[in-house]
């Protein structure tokens, strides 16, 4: 069978999606791994063949609709996970309303989900769907379980000391500015659709300014306060991370990084700050100490909630500067049998309402819809030379129209990069399909194939 999966955030997803290609390739599959943009293009031109489409959301814009339709006609199926998790949110039905719609389920032959809130939820609110809807956990978190920690390894570049991780999840430093995400919730229809979006988008925006200053200011204490521990800061992948570089110049045990996933930092870190960050979830079920940093009281964070917590009182919940160091150096002095301990700690009610972790993992459970779904349609043969021919002719066209645009704009106006999805590195990329392999025990014949900048092939080569 054909799986093409929707790449969106590499550094927040791609990962996982290695883990579902492995799988499905040593059940007989192949599986593609690309942007949107190439799968979409490769189907209507009919260079790639009927397939299972695996997309990140089904948020109902009609970019989306038309290009779900696109496929659904040319004999694809669309399944779908949310990526962003609605972990953040209180309860999950305004998320569901939001991310969702009659019509983008009625264009799914699948929905998987995170746990038992979000399956229950939209079960409820699109009834007529509820067939579709699977609770299978997502491969993220199965990547988030001891059985993995040989994947992550050591971080590069991270320092020599013991660090703290801090996680952040702040607007001000994003490198899309607020004008441009405007323009782009104008047309996705958000303002139409949800009333006083704006104004909300405006007061979290100026409430997140002064979380970042509060969480700089922190850092900055914490970092005078002690010689025995270094800082690694962790930017949103989408932020800019000079702004980050800048605010903590001349401070040597801070460390601004943003390379890597950040399992690998949260698996070394003795410690994780946060505020309002889905680190939290990781860290606690990666059974890793969390402090959760509330400066002042917040009024327009996204928050979660059961009937006794929300996302900011899970873990060290702390309040004042003074109160924050003496909790890290606490962590950091207690003794290593002692922090063992906390390896045994059930995990909060919240986290098991939120997202459901099983002995079998949720990479699987979705493998094993998808065969459901199976026809013979869905598993005739592409021709990956002619494909790759394609992808070349795609690279030089985009290349011109790029030389072009340069010659035209003015010097203030740049090319966009894409920041959510960089180019891929071959040999990092072959490593942790290897190390996948080993850890699963899968045979050595299932492989991949980098076929551009932005496009992974992962099947037996055997067949």
């Amino acid at each position: 069978m054909n799986i093409y999966i929707h790449n969106e955030i590499s550094v927040r997803e791609l990962d996982s999606k290695l883990l579902i290609g492995v799988l499905a390739a040593s059940r007989g599959h192949q599986v593609l791994i690309s942007s949107s943009e190439i799968i979409e293009k490769g189907q209507r031109r009919k260079i790639l063949v009927p397939g299972i489409f695996h997309t990140k959301s089904l948020t109902p814009t009609n970019s989306k609709v038309k290009r779900h339709q696109s496929m659904i006609d040319n004999n694809f199926l669309v399944t779908s996970i949310d990526e962003e998790g609605g972990l953040l949110d209180y309860g999950y039905e305004n998320y569901a309303k939001f991310r969702y719609s009659d019509l983008t389920l009625q264009q799914c032959s699948a929905i998987f989900t995170w746990g038992s809130e979000d399956v229950e939820t939209l079960k409820k609110i699109y009834s007529s769907y509820a067939s579709k809807i699977h609770k299978t956990g997502s491969a993220r978190v199965d990547l988030w379980k001891t059985d993995f920690l040989e994947y992550w390894g050591y971080p590069k570049n991270a320092p020599k000391k013991p660090f703290l991780l801090v996680s952040t999840n702040m607007k001000p430093y994003r490198k899309r500015p607020f004008i441009e995400t405007m323009r782009l919730n104008k047309l996705k229809g958000d303002y139409e659709r949800l009333s006083n979006f704006h104004d909300n988008q405006l007061k979290s925006l100026g409430e997140s300014c002064f979380l970042t200053a509060a969480f700089i200011e922190a850092i900055k204490y914490l970092s005078s306060k002690n010689e025995k521990y270094d800082i690694v800061v962790r930017p949103h992948p989408t932020d800019d991370i000079n702004s980050w570089k800048i605010a903590f110049d001349g401070f040597k045990n801070v460390h601004v990084i943003k390379e890597g996933a950040i399992s690998s930092w949260i698996n070394k870190a003795f410690a994780v700050m946060h505020n309002g960050c889905t680190t939290a979830f990781e860290t606690l079920i990666s059974k890793k100490p969390l402090i959760t940093y509330l400066p002042f009281e917040q009024k327009y964070t996204r928050e979660i909630t059961s009937n006794f917590a929300t996302v900011n009182e899970l873990g060290h919940c702390v309040k004042s500067l003074d109160e924050l160091s003496k909790t890290i150096n606490h962590i950091f002095e207690t003794p290593q049998h002692e922090k063992n301990k906390f390896k045994n700690i059930k995990n909060p009610e919240i986290i098991s309402k939120k997202i459901y972790l099983d002995d079998e993992l949720s990479a699987i459970k979705i493998i094993k819809i998808w065969e459901s779904l199976d026809n013979k349609l869905l598993s005739q043969s592409n021709n990956w030379i002619k494909f790759k021919i394609f992808l070349n002719l795609m690279r030089i066209n985009k290349f011109v129209g790029n030389l072009l645009k340069k010659i035209s704009l003015s010097k203030n106006n740049k090319i966009n990069e894409n920041i959510k999805f960089p180019k891929l590195n071959k040999r990092d990329i072959i490593e942790r399909v290897d190390k996948l392999k080993n850890i699963l025990s899968i045979n050595s014949s299932v492989k991949c194939k980098i076929l551009s900048e932005r496009t992974i092939l992962i099947k037996n080569f055997k067949k």
